[in-house]
């Protein structure tokens, strides 16, 4: 009996080829994507599930108090990690560990740079690192050690063990250490959904805290503190602990709260409202798995549609076979045998989509995903899918032809169809095009909002200039280097700077001037440059002067933008006086506003000190119009005649600018792209509708042809009945998207208008594809014999 089912199942499969194939393809490409998104989202939630202690392991964040709004960082002071470890009960183990920094590793006439930190010995204990050499437990017993990861440890020294091995560090940034270390460790790479992925190296905190003296203090918050609670202990006590902690230690009534924060948390829920968690990527996660959802669901509607379209054609096949002897039980069976064989169909194509397609989808989303078919939550994903969608699209043709009077059938009787059914169908087809188009109106958006920043006024001009690590002596020999390089033809300017333009880390909340509130504690941010930075940069002076060309002339000037002049009221002027600590400092000129630190926000008080020596990169300012590549080529000789033994290395300002936009961009492909295939999945379903309709009016139609009327006019009748369900979806759509959008653009200050041209543009085009896709069957209806109609009828 199956094999018997199996043969009617591919006959009636070939039979009617096109329709079959439309009808597994439809249900195939809402798998792929779904499983597509899903990869994504299982991604996101098994981040730093690599840590076996993920549970006990916390990040140590501090609230700041600055105008009554609270900010957070996980920037801690040096001595907080003992501290806390001595004297709060549940803090098992603690560590410190520094920023992420590059350091040039040298074997011999191997030179590779690498990123890395700084960290306690304690880290190996607390992070799950597998050692494929050397001991995690004596790996830093002497302070000039190093541990690498497997990838630079086959750069440097191919398969061999290196431990006990000595390479050179050349300093790659001001504050890291310089020197000769011995290699005590090589750890297998971390995953690339693991929080310290992309350390290469790691060295004992200790060296760099030598090196940096002023990390020791409590003054100063640049450390990353990790502490590991006991099992047992209760995180809320630990917090209540820490609420007034760092005030006790330093006597500072204004020092800022500490807490702890889970490393579950740390990449889906690491944005902080007013000091309270407010979000991250799962925002992200939960988009995109009711995405996943939606299309999903779009895709078993239509392969429910589509075969239920063609099931009444098989009438009197029904009715055959119940003459034959054929139970009711059996043609359930048939029925849903037949749909399951199409929908597992359809998961084996959406594998074999999802396996050819992976190494795109990998390359616009950024990671390297890869699906495990024989995992139990992957194969119970496909199987699940394949068996739900066949039951609820086999279910109808089962249980409503099964019930068929047979004599009725094979007398010709016509089978009517229920209208609270076709009320079914058509407003599923309207929920499809209302989630397609409100999917299509928010991509619209996204993007808008996303050009509208990158268009934004930053203040400084962030076209062909390029940043480069100050190394060995360009600091010192600056002049010199200059000099030769605007001898190139290529170079406009060059300047000295602590920070790049578009990120100033420096603040502080101990500035001064006449006529200052002092309980105001604002956040000002500042950048150590030198007196060719404002016009490097191409800021514009609206008042005063800039830097003397003599840096020690400007030594006790500063230059400050709008923002800035404003809170100082009549001191925010060349000439006005300022104080930071003991030190007095004078307005030299006054810049407009330059956008830093959020593009998104808006400007903020900033100042510029005259100080190249606290200086750590070199801005290079091509001329207009260059060749990129020589001016490249030029400016790399003269760098590295004068830096011999190190890579010259940069990175262009508007590329570092395009990066802070990652996430969003990629939301906006993500959404357009998931958009466009569920307006295609819901074009299959308009199409099953069609060929539904077009089946039952077949008699009307060959009437209406013989009564004169033309194809033109047969096809709008058929066609505006479609038209009117995607008009009745735009309606839906269009105040769905405009509230959705409008409560995304809130969490922007500096943000786009909704225009009424996006919604007039996104109904419009939802509208001729509907005509597009109804016209095929619409046209072939009126344009057919209207003899054979009424003669098939």
């Amino acid at each position: 009996m199956f094999r018997t089912y199996l043969k009617t199942t591919f006959r009636n499969l070939w039979k009617n080829k096109v329709f079959s194939f439309l009808n597994i393809a439809g249900l195939a490409i809402g798998i792929a994507c779904s499983a597509f998104i899903f990869l994504w989202v299982e991604d996101e939630l098994t981040f730093n599930h690599n840590f076996t202690k993920r549970d006990q392991l916390y990040r140590v964040m501090k609230n700041a108090v600055d105008k009554g709004t609270i900010s957070t960082s996980g920037s801690t002071p040096g001595p907080l990690a003992q501290a806390m470890k001595a004297d709060i009960p549940g803090v098992k183990n603690t560590a410190r560990l520094s920023w992420n920094m590059d350091q040039v590793m040298v074997l011999g006439e191997k030179s590779v740079k690498e990123q890395g930190i700084y960290a306690d010995p304690a880290i190996f204990s607390m992070l799950t690192f597998h050692f494929i050499y050397g001991n995690p437990a004596t790996a830093f017993k002497e302070p000039q050690s190093v541990v690498i990861n497997e990838t630079l440890a086959a750069k440097l020294f191919g398969n061999s063990d290196p431990v006990g091995k000595i390479i050179k560090m050349n300093a790659q940034e001001s504050y890291s250490v310089d020197g000769s270390f011995m290699v005590t460790g090589v750890f297998k790479n971390l995953p690339a959904n693991a929080s310290y992925s992309a350390c290469q190296w790691i060295s004992p905190y200790i060296v760099f805290e030598d090196k940096n003296t002023w990390l020791k203090p409590w003054s100063n918050n640049l450390t990353e503190t990790l502490a590991e609670l006991d099992p047992a202990a209760d995180p809320a006590m630990v917090n209540k602990k820490l609420a007034g902690y760092l005030r006790a230690k330093t006597g500072d009534a204004a020092a800022p709260d500490c807490f702890i924060f889970s490393m579950n948390d740390w990449h889906l829920r690491d944005h902080f409202t007013d000091g309270k968690p407010d979000g991250g990527n799962i925002k992200y996660v939960k988009l995109f798995s009711l995405i996943a959802g939606i299309i999903l669901l779009i895709a078993c509607i239509n392969f429910m549609n589509l075969s239920t379209a063609r099931s009444e054609q098989r009438a009197r096949e029904v009715g055959v076979r119940k003459v034959m002897g054929a139970g009711k039980g059996r043609l359930i069976s048939q029925f849903i045998g037949e749909s399951m064989s199409m929908s597992f169909l359809a998961v084996l194509l959406a594998i074999a989509m999802v396996c050819i397609l992976l190494p795109a989808y990998n390359l616009l989303v950024g990671k390297y995903l890869s699906p495990d078919l024989f995992s139990f939550s992957h194969l119970g994903y496909l199987l699940g899918i394949g068996f739900a969608a066949g039951l609820v699209a086999g279910s109808y043709p089962a249980f409503y032809l099964s019930s068929f009077n047979p004599v009725s059938v094979l007398k010709g009787v016509k089978i009517r169809t229920a209208g609270g059914v076709i009320f079914i169908r058509k407003g599923l087809v309207i929920t499809q095009f209302a989630v397609s188009i409100t999917l299509i109106i928010c991509t619209a958006i996204i993007y808008l909002q996303i050009r509208h920043i990158k268009h934004r006024n930053l203040g400084f001009n962030k076209n062909n200039l390029v940043i480069i690590n100050l190394q060995s002596g360009l600091k010192e020999h600056f002049a010199a280097v200059k000099e030769q390089l605007l001898a190139t033809g290529v170079v406009e300017n060059a300047a000295l700077s602590l920070h790049d333009p578009l990120h100033l880390y420096s603040s502080s909340d101990s500035y001064t001037w006449a006529g200052k509130d002092l309980s105001d504690k604002e956040f000002i941010h500042s950048n150590a440059v030198s007196p060719e930075y404002v016009s490097t940069m191409h800021m514009q002076l609206v008042s005063g002067r800039d830097f003397y060309s003599d840096a020690r002339l400007s030594q006790h000037e500063v230059i400050i933008n709008e923002s800035m002049a404003r809170i100082m009221g009549k001191e925010g002027k060349p000439g006005g006086m300022l104080q930071v600590d003991t030190f007095h400092l004078q307005v030299a000129g006054v810049v407009k506003d330059f956008v830093y630190n959020n593009m998104y926000g808006s400007n903020m008080p900033a100042l510029l000190f005259c100080t190249p020596g606290g200086a750590t990169l070199m801005s290079i300012r091509f001329k207009p119009g260059v060749n990129l590549a020589k001016a490249l080529e030029k400016t790399g000789a003269v760098i590295q005649a004068n830096n011999p033994g190190f890579p010259f290395e940069f990175r262009f300002v508007d590329d570092d600018f395009n990066k802070l936009f990652i996430t969003e961009t990629l939301i906006g492909k993500l959404a357009g792209l998931f958009a466009a295939l569920a307006i295609f999945i819901s074009c299959l379903g308009l199409f099953g509708l069609a060929a539904y309709t077009v089946e039952r009016r077949t008699k009307e139609i060959g009437i209406r042809k013989i009564l004169g009327a033309s194809a033109n006019g047969l096809a709008g009748l058929l066609s505006r009945d479609f038209v009117q369900l995607v008009a009745i979806a735009c309606a839906i759509a269009f105040p769905l998207a405009w509230w959705a959008m409008h409560s995304w653009l809130q969490h922007y200050e500096y943000r786009t208008v909704i225009p009424w041209w996006i919604f007039a543009l996104a109904g419009v085009a939802s509208l001729m594809i509907t005509l597009i896709t109804v016209s095929l069957q619409a046209f072939k209806a009126a344009l057919a014999n209207p003899l054979k109609s009424l003669r098939a009828e």
